[in-house]
């Protein structure tokens, strides 16, 4: 049996939660694969809304299997609010949900290095969370990182205490004012280790390996984008792991030939929250409108999402990296309304017309080539078939599969689990 892979293929936010809680009726187990608590993976259903951040968006569905795999990076305080958060719905979670012995932790003192590294750049900051995973994953390439496996050795405070000192010195460094009170954030950081410890710690590369041979339907689930990939993003303004198909292989200890669909999710129009290039951002009623109309702000964060034009040069370069087979489009209802809607297909760059994502995608030295298309003024929330879209819409639609050479299988028209078309 292969592995599915559901990746997003902008620069995240594009709704990856919504559609892993669609499939999931589909599959034994959901296993994350990278990424940290910066990921917010939004699902609603029955009138309620849930964030998710570290757990897999399966977690709901009843006889699914949820893996926190060993490519993620897991803080234990963040993680124990959202095991809080799921107790009003009596599920089994040490059977339901189970952590890679291989995932490092972030300890408090990588938050405290994060927000005294982002500060010391000024002007130049990457738009960090400020969530310590950038430092987590120094430590752990730095072959000096905190894993879950190592709660269950007897001494591995002393572990810890040796990890946090190096820490400590290094803040001093940044030449930045940092108060905190290291004594506070570890209370709360050891409370939350215990509760860690009472989920299921597993071996998860061979937990893997065992349930395909024994014929388990298997999603990966990826955090971010793609165009936050450390290695194919827009550098330095990424995240810091592999969110490309890639990524699955590394952070599930899953060997490349037995990936099988690569499910990309994509929005109508393009978002990004934080710094970095953005080609098609808008700055105008229009762009206004997306951000109003499409709720764009973090979920994790709560800071607002830039808004622009859909990029079919960032969007194909996503395909082809990831090597994606059925393309999912989400919040074609933001787009309803718009007289005319522009799809960038190439982009003017150092004085010639290029449709590949170059090494440099700056703002200053390149401008988007748009295509205009008409648009459609229908309300698509109430919508449950095909054949009741609106005529543009599908032009639209049309137009974005012929350029990527992929099909859309699902179109999704509201955040609902209930509000997704299948074609």
């Amino acid at each position: 049996m292969a592995v599915d892979l559901l990746l997003g293929l902008q620069w995240g936010d594009e709704g990856k939660g919504k559609i892993v809680d669609v499939l999931t009726k589909n599959y034994d187990i959901i296993a994350r694969f990278q990424g940290g608590p910066n990921a917010g993976h939004t699902l609603e259903f029955e009138g309620i809304k849930h964030v998710l951040h570290t757990i897999p968006s399966g977690i709901f569905h009843p006889n699914a299997i949820n893996i926190i795999g060993n490519g993620v990076v897991i803080d234990p305080i963040i993680l124990k609010k959202e095991l809080d958060n799921l107790q009003p719905f009596n599920l089994d979670l040490s059977k339901k949900l189970l952590v890679s012995k291989k995932a490092h932790l972030i300890l408090p003192t990588h938050r405290l290095l994060d927000a005294a590294s982002e500060a010391a750049k000024g002007k130049a900051k990457i738009g960090s969370t400020l969530k310590g995973i950038g430092p987590t994953y120094m430590d752990k390439t730095g072959r000096n990182g905190f894993r879950v496996g190592d709660l269950e050795n007897d001494n591995w405070k002393e572990k810890y205490r040796s990890l946090t000192k190096k820490h400590e010195s290094m803040i001093g460094f940044h030449q930045v004012e940092i108060q905190y009170k290291l004594e506070e954030l570890e209370a709360e950081f050891f409370d939350a280790v215990d509760t860690l410890k009472q989920l299921g710690f597993i071996d998860s590369e061979q937990y893997m390996f065992d349930a395909m041979k024994a014929g388990k339907k298997i999603l990966a689930e990826g955090a971010q984008g793609s165009l936050l990939d450390i290695d194919f993003g827009t550098y330095p303004f990424v995240t810091s792991s592999n969110t490309t198909a890639a990524g699955a292989c590394t952070g599930l200890g899953v060997a490349p030939n037995k990936i099988g669909e690569v499910l990309g999710i994509f929005k109508a129009y393009t978002t990004r929250v934080g710094s970095g290039p953005f080609p098609t951002e808008l700055f105008d009623k229009d762009g206004e409108t997306m951000g109003r109309v499409g709720n764009e702000f973090g979920a994790t964060t709560g800071r607002r999402r830039r808004c622009g034009w859909l990029d079919l040069v960032a969007l194909k370069y996503a395909v082809q990296i990831n090597g994606v087979t059925e393309l999912m489009m989400m919040k074609g209802d933001v787009l309803s309304g718009f007289d005319t809607l522009k799809v960038c297909t190439a982009y003017q760059y150092k004085g010639e017309t290029i449709s590949h994502f170059p090494f440099d995608v700056n703002e200053s030295s390149l401008q988007p080539v748009y295509t205009e298309l008409d648009g459609w003024d229908k309300d698509l929330t109430n919508l449950t078939t095909v054949e009741e879209l609106p005529e543009n819409l599908m032009k639209y639609i049309e137009f974005i599969e012929k350029e990527l050479e992929v099909p859309i299988k699902i179109v999704s028209v509201g955040p609902d689990r209930k509000q997704t078309i299948h074609r």
